[in-house]
């Protein structure tokens, strides 16, 4: 096939820095809920891997994005306006419409929306990364995989922490603080808050600052109560705010234009926006800085920010009953907010800019019934309930001068080609009198407004059901269905600066050839109903070893597209009442999309080795995905959602450890994946690239990869922990992560190709053997890699300049921070 990536994670969990000396090397249990009942990890038939909150801690993981470098075939990362989460090539591209492919649950709460992924972690017990289709227990649109986050819960005995962090290179601070134990015999409580300030890595030549600065407060506070022998209820409330400044991205490539317009052809983009001159017409001298085309850490936007507020609140009844049954409500509220500045063509050019807002609400109730573990029947079953309210918004603003006189330059060279023919004798100007090179002026000081809102409300049930036969064998089968009620709207418009509509004119002409936008008013609704089953056989082939089969089906709700400029009509842009000859477009943009489905079958072997010194854990898997949706991008400034016909992703995923002394660890994963679309025509054409399928618009990506797909990637991680005196220790720790080529650009762009490399991670902490305090050096990327995690075509190069480029997003250099903790 296209392209392998194979995904074996050797995922290493530690538990403390200093734990007691043992009589013999063993490996502690790993304990999971991610079948919803607390177990083994060595029982789950799930491709799982799992990492403590004190390792994320020590590691300095504190987000999504930096969790990925510790779970092969994960991928997280933030793009150009939003954040992109893959499992086995599989994830939800750049369009606020959508739901992720990998479902995000924090103690139980579904947290489905891309912007949440940016969130700070906060005191966390531990994390679960569940690979493949996870319908049946977790939701139906938890089709690539699911990522659960547990935060930790109240202690029986007082206990407390306070660590710090701070990186001197980049000024990073991190501080964080817990306080936790018992108000009353039956209540407990447990506080926990996260500050961070982030100085950034990212030089703005123009602005004279480093980005992205980040400023995040996290507040959480969990009251448990045992309110009788049989019943606990617990109560969640946590808000935070984690605001961003600049951004990580820089233009990593600018090749010389192609365009037949004079002043451009053969100059960079970034020459035509230094110094372009024509006298009369043109006179464009952007800041030198703008120069800065290639990949050196250093960008020059006119900067961008990023503000988000969120609210959620957790209530859970638990009551296990005398015959060992156990029941479940889990109520969930979840509210945020943000608001973006995108200087997306990340120039110093005022070209334009794109305002970005959203308010998400979320009502969930979940019902859930156990059966007591170990019978001959298990089952789990229950009901679940969710509304969700969607209001998103964004704004184009074109107040750039600069962008008038290029596309007047542009239209005149082109004889009116950029906009109608409308000679006005009463114009202002010679270019309006004649009719021609006024297509600038026509988008002067324009914006184009866009609101997108949508409501959803889902009904399902699910049962799953263990037979045991004998001491050896299980087969599990079980199902969901679910009903989902969903409406959508978008409108968009051209409007002045101060929101007052435009009438139809030539702005309507121009911004269909430049931005590829039209007006419209777009309204539906949407009913689906689904049923994803699952059958599982389990197989304790020995005492220490268990091999599964599974095969499941998956499914992900279709919905409506916000982020198109262009109504899927096939109907003209409207005309210029006032051109003697109207230069009208065909611009087919996108809507509604429908339903992803996916069909799932994997082996595992899970085995203890060495008298319980040792563990090696073998996912083998081949999931066929029908309509996976896809967004991709318009060339210009907008998103359209597609659907690939078809996609096979396949591979084999690894992790195990080993404590070979009381002293000495290792642990590590190898991960092999391969995916390829087998059908998959109406892909986006890369720069330059013409058009390869029948529509004569669209390319085809038939077997071809996917982005962020490595042949193969992995992680090795070695621990050291020993005593040095009677009353202090030491730890040491390496974590080396390792991938093969892979493309972080939609489209697949070899120009971008991130070529493959390893990093180390490390750290080194002394402190007493009671863990009081520990003092640590913890370093990140102390192989100092250049390391693209997304690519994208820079937007406005190509349509108004005729020249190539693209913009990266990248990870951050080498850094070291000192580390200090103290419990109490």
């Amino acid at each position: 096939m296209a392209s392998r990536n194979t995904s074996v994670v050797f995922c290493l969990l530690t538990s403390a820095v200093f734990p007691s000396v043992s009589i013999a090397a063993m490996l502690e249990e790993v304990v999971v809920t991610a079948q919803h009942r607390t177990q083994s990890l060595q029982d789950v038939p799930v491709s799982v891997s799992a990492i403590s909150g004190e390792k994320m801690m020590e590691a300095g993981i504190n987000r999504m994005e930096d969790l990925q470098a510790y779970v092969p075939n994960l991928t997280v990362t933030e793009s150009g306006i939003s954040t992109d989460i893959f499992i086995r090539g599989i994830g939800t591209g750049m369009n606020q419409g959508f739901e992720q492919s990998v479902g995000m649950y924090v103690d139980g709460i579904y947290y489905g929306r891309a912007q949440l992924a940016r969130a700070p972690f906060l005191d966390l017990a531990r994390v679960e990364v569940l690979r493949g289709p996870q319908n049946i227990l977790h939701g139906k649109n938890s089709i690539a995989g699911a990522v659960n986050l547990i935060t930790a819960d109240a202690t029986e005995y007082f206990e407390g922490l306070f660590s710090t962090l701070y990186e001197p290179k980049f000024d990073d601070n991190v501080h964080d603080l817990m306080l936790s134990g018992p108000i009353t015999d039956t209540v407990g409580f447990r506080f926990a808050a996260r500050l961070r300030e982030y100085g950034g890595f990212m030089e703005n030549l123009f602005l004279g600052t480093t980005g992205p600065q980040y400023d995040q407060q996290t507040y959480r506070i969990k009251l448990n109560w045992q309110a009788t022998d049989e019943t606990k209820l617990s109560l969640k409330l946590e808000t935070g705010s984690f605001d961003t400044v600049g951004r990580q991205g820089e233009v990593i490539n600018d090749e010389p234009s192609t365009s037949d317009v004079p002043l451009f052809t053969g100059r960079t983009q970034a020459e035509i926006l230094d110094d372009t001159q024509f006298p009369g017409v043109v006179n464009v001298d952007t800041d030198e800085s703008v120069r800065n085309n290639y990949q050196d850490y250093k960008g020059s936007s006119n900067g961008n920010y990023s503000n988000n507020d969120t609210t959620n609140l957790t209530f859970n009844v638990f009551s296990v009953k005398d015959s060992g049954h156990e029941f479940a409500a889990i109520t969930g509220y979840l509210h945020y907010t943000y608001n973006d500045l995108c200087d997306c063509d990340a120039t110093a050019a005022e070209l334009f800019k794109l305002e970005l807002g959203e308010d998400y609400t979320q009502y969930s109730q979940e019902l859930r019934w156990m059966s007591p573990a170990g019978e001959d029947i298990e089952y789990i079953g229950g009901i679940y309930l969710q509304r969700n309210e969607l209001d998103f918004r964004d704004k184009l603003i074109q107040d750039s001068d600069v962008v008038v006189q290029l596309l007047n330059a542009a239209d005149l060279t082109e004889v009116g080609a950029r906009g109608d023919f409308d000679p006005n004798p009463l114009g202002g100007s010679p270019e309006e009198i004649i009719g021609i090179g006024d297509a600038g002026n026509a988008v002067a000081n324009i914006t184009a407004p866009r609101q997108f809102l949508s409501t959803s409300n889902i009904y399902s049930a699910f049962l799953q059901t263990t037979l045991h036969f004998g001491d050896d064998w299980r087969l599990t089968f079980g199902g969901r269905g679910t009903l989902e009620q969903k409406t959508g709207s978008r409108k968009l418009e051209f409007t002045d600066l101060e929101g007052n509509i435009l009438p139809f004119s030539e702005v309507d002409t121009v911004s269909a050839i430049t931005f590829s936008a039209e007006r419209h008013d777009l309204r539906g609704k949407r009913t689906e109903k689904s049923f994803s089953p699952l059958v599982n056989v389990q197989w304790d082939y020995s005492q220490d070893a268990m091999a599964y089969f599974t095969a499941t089906k998956g499914v992900k709700a279709g919905g409506f597209d916000a982020r198109s400029n262009m109504s899927p009509s096939t109907e003209l842009t409207p005309r210029n009442p006032g051109a003697l000859t109207p230069n009208q477009q065909v611009l087919v943009g996108t809507f509604e999309y429908e339903e992803e489905e996916a069909r799932s079958l994997e082996l595992g072997l899970k085995t203890s080795l060495l008298d319980g010194a040792a563990e090696l854990n073998i996912a083998a898997f081949y999931t066929q995905y029908n309509d996976l949706q896809i967004s991709i991008f318009d060339g210009t400034l907008g998103f359209n959602v597609g659907n690939a016909k078809q996609a096979v992703t396949m591979g084999l995923e690894m992790d195990g450890r080993w404590q070979i002394t009381d002293y000495f660890s290792l642990g590590g994963a190898l991960a092999v994946l391969d995916f390829e679309f087998t059908d998959f025509e109406n892909g986006q054409c890369q720069q330059d690239q013409a058009p390869t399928s029948a529509d004569g618009t669209s390319c085809d990506y038939t077997g071809q990869t996917n982005q962020y797909v490595a042949d193969w990637s992995g992680t090795f991680l070695i621990g050291y922990i020993r005593p040095i005196s009677p009353t202090m220790g030491i730890g040491m720790g390496l974590d080396i992560i390792f991938t093969d080529n892979y493309n972080p650009s939609s489209n697949l762009d070899p120009r971008v190709e991130q070529d493959g490399f390893f990093k180390v991670n490390g750290r080194i902490g002394i402190g007493p053997i009671d863990k009081q305090w520990e003092l640590a050096l913890v370093g990140k990327n102390l192989t100092d890699k250049v390391i693209i995690v997304y690519a994208g075509d820079t937007p406005l190069s190509k349509t108004v300049f005729g020249a190539t480029s693209h913009t990266g997003f990248l990870e951050s250099p080498r850094s070291v921070a000192m580390q200090f903790t103290y419990r109490m």
